[in-house]
C-alpha cells in the first residue's frame, strides 16, 4: 500500500508532513506545516523549573521574554535600532528590556513601576490599561501585551484601541493564558475546572493554601475563540499568526475550536493592520 504521507524539507531544513490523499485536504490545511524540530518548545522546562523551585522564579519571565520574541523575529517582525515598542503592562520589565538590548528604541508601561533596576534606564509611563486613554501613549512599530489580558476586568477595551497603538508597520503581540488551559486558575489550577469562584474556594478555604488570584478581582475568565472574534471584527486588523506559546510548532490546535480552549497553555497571537 502506498504511503499516504509525503515527508518534505523545508528551506530552513525543518521536516514537514503533507497528505498525499486528496480527501484529507481540509486536514492539511490545518497540519500544514507540521514542525517537528523541537527545540523551539519550552513548555517542559518552564515546568521543571517551576517544580524545582516550588512556583515561579525570576528568570522564568526572562525565559518566556526571550522565547517569545525569538518567535516575533522569525515572524519577520525587524528588531533593532529603528523600532519603536511599548511592553504594556511590562510588570519586571524582561519582555521590554530585552527588546532594548537588540537596540529597539523602548517605552514600558503600567499602572505601577515593578521595573527592575537593570531596566530602570528604559523610559516608564504610568498607564491603567482598564481606565486610561491608551492613544495617549502613541503609535509604535511593536506592542507587546504579554500575560496580562486575562487579568484585565475589560479586555475588550485593549482589542478596541489595538489600531491606535500601532504604526502603518505596526505589530501587536497578545499572549495570555486561556481560562480552560491547565494553568487557566493560576495558583489554584486545576480547581478552575470547577468554575471559578468554588474552585478558589475549594482551594482557599477547604485545602487552606494561599492565591494571589482572585476570581473577577485579578483573574477574569478568557477565552480563545472569543478573542479570535473580537479582533476579526475590527476591520482594521488582521491575525498573521497564532500557537501555543510555549509549544509554537503544534500551531495546528489554534485552529480546532474547543480544543484549543483546552490545550493552548498560553495562546500567542500576531496582529497587524490592514493596510
Amino acid at each position: 500500500m502506498q504511503n499516504k504521507y509525503l515527508r518534505q524539507e523545508t528551506s530552513s531544513g525543518r521536516v514537514v508532513v503533507v497528505s498525499r490523499c486528496a480527501s484529507e485536504r481540509v486536514w492539511s490545511l490545518l497540519l500544514s506545516p507540521v514542525d517537528f524540530d523541537y527545540l523551539h518548545m519550552i513548555i517542559h522546562k518552564l515546568i521543571a523549573g517551576v517544580l524545582k523551585r516550588r512556583g515561579c522564579y525570576v528568570e522564568f519571565f526572562l525565559e518566556q521574554a526571550q522565547d517569545a520574541i525569538a518567535w516575533i523575529r522569525r515572524a519577520g517582525v525587524p528588531l533593532d535600532a529603528s523600532t519603536t515598542v511599548l511592553d504594556l503592562g511590562c510588570g519586571f520589565g524582561h519582555f521590554g528590556g530585552e527588546l532594548a538590548k537588540l537596540g529597539c528604541q523602548v517605552t514600558l508601561a503600567d499602572d505601577n513601576s515593578f521595573v527592575l533596576p537593570e531596566y530602570s534606564q528604559i523610559q516608564f509611563r504610568r498607564s491603567d490599561i482598564d481606565r486610561d486613554d491608551l492613544k495617549e501613549l502613541g503609535e509604535h512599530d511593536l506592542v507587546i501585551l504579554s500575560n496580562v489580558f486575562e487579568h484585565l476586568s475589560k479586555p475588550d477595551r485593549v482589542l478596541s484601541s489595538i489600531g491606535s497603538l500601532l504604526s502603518n508597520r505596526g505589530s501587536f503581540y497578545l499572549s495570555w493564558t486561556p481560562w480552560y488551559s491547565p494553568w487557566g486558575g493560576h495558583e489554584f489550577s486545576p480547581f478552575h475546572y470547577l468554575g471559578a469562584r468554588f474552585g478558589y474556594s475549594f482551594y482557599t478555604r477547604i485545602l487552606k493554601k494561599p492565591s494571589q488570584h482572585v476570581p473577577y478581582q485579578n483573574l477574569f475568565p478568557t477565552y480563545i475563540g472569543r478573542t479570535l472574534r473580537r479582533i476579526r471584527s475590527e476591520s482594521n486588523l488582521r491575525i498573521v499568526q497564532i500557537a501555543p506559546r510555549y509549544y509554537p510548532e503544534c500551531s495546528f490546535l489554534m485552529h480546532i475550536p474547543i480544543v484549543r480552549e483546552f490545550l493552548a497553555w498560553n495562546c500567542a497571537m500576531l496582529i497587524k493592520r490592514r493596510s
